[in-house]
């Protein structure tokens, strides 16, 4: 008998209007220019394209008070993107939201598990 394995995921969004304005992708991506100072880099380790890159930064950025990531122009140095104070925010809170929930509902997710083939 082949065993199967099974992934069980807490995945919050956080939509504004018509946009999602955070969700899983959005900050590993955040997470992504934060080290990378670049959302290009950011996007080709995220294994994805600069302009899909750019658009969830662009949505990001329309959906909050405040930009999350602050772009600068290329130039001598080649230009770059990091993120800003509430950008750093953003991530921490979405993170520790994250770490309380599967913990929270560790119990019924792996009951959930078991229930699986």
């Amino acid at each position: 008998m082949r065993q199967v394995r099974h992934q069980i995921q807490f995945r919050l969004r956080i939509i504004s209007g018509d946009d999602i304005a955070l969700g899983p992708g959005k900050v590993d991506l955040l997470e992504a220019i934060g080290a990378t100072g670049s959302i290009s880099a950011a996007a080709k380790a995220r294994g994805m394209s600069y302009r899909r890159a750019w658009l969830l930064v662009d949505t990001m950025n329309r959906c909050f008070l405040q930009s999350l990531v602050a772009a600068e122009a290329g130039g001598a140095r080649g230009g770059g993107a990091r993120l800003t104070a509430l950008g750093v925010e953003v991530v921490r809170r979405y993170r520790s939201v994250e770490a309380k929930a599967a913990k929270a509902g560790a119990t019924d997710l792996a009951a959930l598990g078991d229930l699986l083939r």
